[in-house]
């Protein structure tokens, strides 16, 4: 009778072992706190397209990240700094990315026409200042434009406003250089390239790094003549403008070109409508557009941020500069593109 004792007892200390054994093989405990730093959940809020790509790099034909994948940015132009200064703003900007999903803005510093940059210098400056800061607060890249028709006339004003503009966010990976909007039917060897190389000189003075974007002859549609003739930087893509109901296949061929001979491309201005702004919308060429630029992961931006009446304008007469634009606000072409933006872009 004495072995059923016995028995309870080695099943007693060998449950007693295997608990022993357990709890040695678990973690030990920590007061570590998790990703948010307070202990709780770890923190799961999306970043931003700038943290997600950093500083942005050419490579052959294309643009790349800080990670050498193949980037394309979405996103919107506003109009002529000094005609349409009332959605250079904070909250313009902030709207464009959470509710158009844009990636990347354009703030287009009208120079020459009448009190823009040259006639009205730090009160411009001011206003593209504003959507740098708010674009660099967002997480979103900026396009800083000089957005004139004769900038060869100006090198000096061009050179004094870039070096300004490096010097005071050049350190910014948001930051993109655009040193000549839209030049009209001059030389690119004997005019444009020589204005470039200047401008960029001084850029690189103070900014060795973030990508500067290069107007082509013929209001940014010639460029596959930079063929045989690049500039000699290692981070400069080439502007290309059309607008869908007046530039068709031929541009596109053009483009395709350039794009055959190693040439990196940046859309920084494009629209539904006819070259003019106005006339009438192409549903099906702009669809077109959308899938070559997609097909080659060209980046754009689609012009423009204004309630100017005409069908290139993204919104209807009135809409604020503070952004919470309602549909019934938007113009057909900014209903088309910001349905493209919210398909296309990621959510951040």
């Amino acid at each position: 009778m004495r072995i059923i004792p016995c028995i309870f007892a080695i099943l007693f200390i060998l449950g007693t072992l295997t608990s022993c054994e357990s709890e040695s093989e678990m973690p030990e405990e920590t007061n570590q706190p998790d990703g948010d730093g307070n202990g709780g959940e770890p923190d799961n809020e999306p970043i931003s397209a700038v943290d997600t790509h950093g500083l942005l790099q050419t490579s052959g034909n294309k643009i790349v990240d800080k990670n050498n994948k193949v980037v394309q940015l979405r996103g919107m132009s506003l109009f002529w700094s000094q005609w349409m200064g009332q959605y250079y703003t904070k909250e313009t900007v902030g709207w464009l990315k959470e509710d158009w999903k844009c990636n990347i803005v354009r703030a287009a510093m009208g120079v020459e026409d009448n009190d823009g940059y040259l006639s009205n210098k730090e009160v411009e400056k001011q206003k593209v200042f504003t959507v740098i800061d708010a674009a660099i607060a967002e997480g979103i890249y900026v396009i800083v434009d000089w957005h004139s028709h004769h900038a060869e006339d100006y090198l000096n004003e061009a050179k004094t406003f870039f070096s300004e503009i490096a010097q005071k966010y050049g350190n910014q990976p948001n930051i993109i250089y655009e040193i000549y909007n839209k030049p009209l039917n001059v030389s690119w060897v004997e005019v444009l390239k020589p204005y470039h190389e200047q401008v960029i000189s001084e850029i690189r003075k103070h900014d060795p790094d973030n990508l500067i974007i290069c107007g082509t002859r013929n209001w940014s549609q010639d460029v596959d003549e930079v063929i045989g003739n690049k500039i000699s930087d290692n981070n400069v893509a080439y502007t290309f403008h059309y607008y869908a109901a007046t530039h068709k296949e031929s541009l596109r061929d053009k483009v395709q070109n350039a794009l055959d001979n190693a040439i990196p491309v940046f859309v920084t201005e494009y629209g539904v409508s006819e070259a003019s702004g106005d006339g009438s919308i192409d549903v099906s060429e702009a669809q077109t557009w959308w899938n070559f630029l997609e097909q080659n992961k060209i980046s754009w931006c689609n012009w423009s941020i204004a309630d100017k009446e005409e069908l290139s304008a993204a919104l209807k007469p009135g809409a604020s500069g503070s952004g919470g634009w309602t549909e019934d606000l938007l113009t057909v072409s900014g209903k088309m593109v910001r349905d493209e933006i919210k398909a296309k872009n990621p959510e951040y």
